[in-house]
Formats: structure tokens, sequence, C-alpha cells
């Protein structure tokens, strides 16, 4: 279903009579709009399963736009590492949204990463839940199918900083193989 953005109080109904909708209005390369998405996809995650899948709407990495007013992405490359691990670990469907045959080394590395792919693609459907949330940084988890976790570490500031946890925070309390 589409246009966005889908209501959350009809998820249901959207589950019932459809395998997608879009969680939001169209996305942009938009540091503030990533940043929003962090939230919006909290919200959505329990709604996420195989045949139900939250959309957070297209990948706008490498050259964007159309024709004559193609230009580059305006997210810098951490924010689109950012953009396409947040999706990944969304289960949200990757839908590209740049021009394939102008794709760069780096955007090419993005849309093709085996380790992104698989935890997006992972059978369990599942979308990753927050388990460390703060104004600064982000912390989701997301269970695989091999019975290994997707772990996300997201800096939600400009400046570089350390970001640490305890395996126990996030339901770890015996051995566990981390992605």
């Amino acid at each position: 279903l589409s246009p966005g953005p889908a209501l959350l109080e009809k998820a249901e109904l959207y589950k019932q009579i459809s395998n997608m909708w879009r969680i939001t209005d169209d996305f942009w390369d938009d540091w503030r709009l990533l940043k929003a998405m962090f939230e919006r996809a909290e919200k959505w995650c329990v709604h996420a399963a195989p045949g139900h899948w939250p959309d957070a709407d297209m990948l706008v990495v490498g050259k964007v736009g159309w024709e004559k007013d193609l230009r580059d992405t305006r997210l810098t490359p951490d924010e689109q590492y950012t953009h396409i691990s947040l999706w990944a670990l969304m289960a949200s469907p990757l839908l590209i949204g740049c021009d394939l045959t102008k794709m760069d080394d780096f955007t090419l590395g993005l849309l093709t990463n085996s380790e992104v792919l698989d935890i997006n693609q992972d059978s369990y459907g599942y979308q990753a839940s927050r388990h460390i949330s703060t104004d600064e940084e982000v912390v989701y988890v997301k269970p695989l199918d091999d019975n290994s976790i997707a772990v996300g570490v997201f800096n939600l500031t400009t400046e570089p900083r350390k970001i640490g946890f305890r395996p126990i925070d996030l339901g770890i309390i015996d051995e566990q193989i981390v992605r």
C-alpha cells in the first residue's frame, strides 16, 4: 500500500489486506528524515514478519533524481551506511532509488554487501527491536534464523563517539554469534 504514511492504528488491517505498506511520506536524502526513521522503526517493529513488511521507502544512495536532475545523494558516506543498515535491520524492502547505470564503487558496495543483505532477507522476517536508546545513540537487536543475532549500533550525533554496552543489555546471557 502506498503512498504513506500508513497509520499505526491500522496495522492489523494492513497485514490482512496487503504484504507491504509505506510507513513514511517520500523519503529523501536528508539526515533529519533518516534520524526520524529510528522512532518510526520502533513503532512498527512488532508488525514485521514474513508476508508483512513495513516499507521505509527508497534507498537514496548514489546518484539520485531523474535524467537532467541526476545528482549525488546529500547523505554523507556515514549516513549512507546508517541508511542501508537501518533498512536491513527493519526488514524493510530494499527498493533501490538510484540510477544503476551511474553507480560508483561505494554505492555498489553498499547495495551488494552480502552481510547486510542476509540480515535484511533473513527467513524469520523479524524487524530489529531497540534495546538501548538515548538522544545520542541507539542499539538494535534482530534475531536471525541461524540462531545468531544482528546488532546495529548507531551514533545519532555528528561527532565521533564510543558506544558501549554489556551483552546482557541485549539479552545475551550465554555464548551467542553476533553479526
